[in-house]
Parts: structure tokens; sequence; C-alpha cells
């Protein structure tokens, strides 16, 4: 069984009333954006299930005929509801939306509409630590001492910015001086070009370098002594990288 797990009670009153429907032949609809664990509730409730998406109309339909406990995700690409034969099965379907509010009550026993991860905090920081724990495993890293709340929640796309967000944070804390040379070759190679190569590609180390150091050391006059510049010279860099 995939395992779900969640601290919003919005989210936790959804599960207990999937649990008390889940033997019963009913059709359910979970409602709500990408990414925020609709298809994985799902296959928590229904891990047996067919899963097949709405995109595939003949399959979806081949499939109603043949197994009578089925998942159907992408269902809001059903353009018409009344061509979907949902009677005496046991079906889950997710949605992004609703777009024909009638026909979907009309065939559907519950509707469930569930909140994206912004409005799940506690979710949130299951997730991240979920996330973490996979990506430490993943790359033999030793995770013990991460701030995980130093990794930025990014959950512009749900739970998938949010992992990329956890894996962001875990490479940049890991890559040495010798993936970053990596990085840069493979880049240049990739992309050198033209009659001004050089300065266009050195803003790639001047740049940050500059950058870092003005947060660092929060002096223009203590980072050009850092990195043995004058401080004109420093200056002139920095309005040319356009660092404010």
């Amino acid at each position: 069984m995939d395992t779900f797990s969640t601290k919003s009670k919005d989210i936790e009153d959804i599960v207990n009333s999937l649990y008390l429907t889940k033997t019963l032949f009913v059709s359910s609809l979970i409602v709500g954006e990408d990414n925020i664990g609709k298809k994985s509730l799902a296959k928590h409730i229904l891990p047996d299930a067919k899963i097949i998406s709405a995109k595939e109309k003949d399959k979806l339909v081949q499939a109603l005929t043949i197994n009578s406990e089925i998942i159907i995700i992408d269902f809001e690409y059903i353009t018409n509801i009344n061509h979907i034969d949902l009677a005496n099965k046991r079906v889950i379907a997710t949605s992004k939306y609703i777009s024909n509010q009638q026909d979907i009550q009309n065939s559907f026993s519950f509707i469930y509409n569930m909140p994206s991860l912004i409005d799940r905090p506690q979710d949130v920081e299951l997730l991240k630590d979920k996330f973490l724990n996979e990506a430490c495993l993943s790359l033999d890293i030793d995770c013990k001492n991460v701030d995980i709340t130093s990794i930025e929640n990014d959950l512009s796309n749900n739970s998938k910015s949010l992992k990329r967000s956890v894996n962001s944070y875990l490479f940049k804390k890991n890559t040495n001086s010798k993936d970053i040379e990596e990085l840069i070759y493979n880049y240049i190679y990739e992309t050198l070009e033209g009659t001004q190569g050089y300065k266009e590609n050195i803003s790639l180390f001047e740049r940050p370098l500059i950058q870092a150091g003005l947060k660092k050391y929060k002096s223009k006059l203590k980072l050009a002594e850092v990195l043995g510049l004058t401080r004109n010279t420093l200056r002139k860099k920095i309005h040319e990288h356009n660092i404010h």
C-alpha cells in the first residue's frame, strides 16, 4: 500500500471519508491543483486499482468495462461525462477543476476539494523532511546536520517545486570546487562562440565572487582587501556586472 501522511485537518477529513466508502461501489472525485497529493491519496485508498488517464479516452472506456475498481487521473479532460459509465464501479477520480458542476454532481457520489500545499503548512514540513531523506539516501549524503528550516519552501508548483528546492539546496551545499569546474566547463563547451567569449563568460566567476563577498563582509573596502584589488577596480567590476 502506498503511504500517505498528513497533519492537515482538512486532508484527514477527506482520508477518513474515503476510508468509510472504500468498500462500496461508489465514485469519488478529488479536485485540486497539480502536485498536491491527489493521485497519491487515491493510490493509498485503492492500492490495487487500475490507474488510467482520462486523456486516453478509448483506453478509459475499455478499462471501465473490465475493471470494477479504477483510479482515473486528469478527469478534467472528459468533455462529455455522460459517455463515461461509472455505475457499479469503485472509482476515485482526480481533477484540477470542475467544468460542469451539474454533470459532475450527478456522476459522483462524493466530491472533495483538496487544498493546495500553501494552505497546509504542516504537510509542507512533512514533505520537506521526506524529500530530504530521499535525496540524502540517493546521493549518499549525511544529512544529520542539515538545517531543514534553511531550505526555501518553494510552493509555486506545490510538491514538485518543493522537492526541486530541497534537491537544489543539497546540491549547492555539497558541491566542491571540482564539481563547479566541471559545471562551468560543460556550460562553456556548449555555449562558447562569437568574438567576445572571454568577456561574456568571465562573469560566471566574477559576479558570484563579488556578490558573495559583499554579502559576507558587508564592506567594499574589506572585500577589495580580501580580493587583492584596489577600491577603484572593485567599484568598476561591481558596475560592469550590474551588482546592487
